[in-house]
């Protein structure tokens, strides 16, 4: 193999690449928009099997702003939703609800006055 065909072929592969992860993003965008019936969404499918590079032209024309924020919007649910997790699992606690509980624990005679303390410094800490 020459030089040029080494380097057509690598070109034609990298192209081949990069339009499946279009398709690939494409059909995530069609599934993950909410607004498209479920008619719409089908005959989006059947124009990216039946013509796909003019299909897929035709839609990042078309609807290729919406893309980039219903990505966003995914992107940014997911985030809460972890956060919103390990604010659960964490169970962390305010500084006067752990002050609360450890007065609790004073008044029930679990814990002396000198540990009381301590959380309590803690808490505020």
């Amino acid at each position: 193999m020459q030089f040029f065909e080494v380097f057509w072929s690598i070109t034609i592969a990298f192209l081949f690449l990069a339009y499946l992860i279009l398709l690939f993003q494409i059909v995530a965008d069609i599934f993950r928009d909410q607004t498209l019936s479920g008619v719409f969404k089908a005959i989006w499918i059947f124009f990216l099997l039946v013509t796909p590079y003019i299909s897929a032209l035709i839609y990042i024309i078309v609807r290729g702003a919406g893309m980039s924020e219903r990505s966003a919007k995914v992107a940014s649910s997911a985030q809460q939703q972890t956060e919103e997790y390990f604010r659960r699992v964490a169970g962390t606690q305010s500084p006067a609800d752990q002050i609360s509980a450890a007065k609790n624990l004073l008044d029930a005679g679990v814990i002396n006055e000198a540990e009381y303390g301590q959380l309590k410094a803690k808490a505020l800490a």
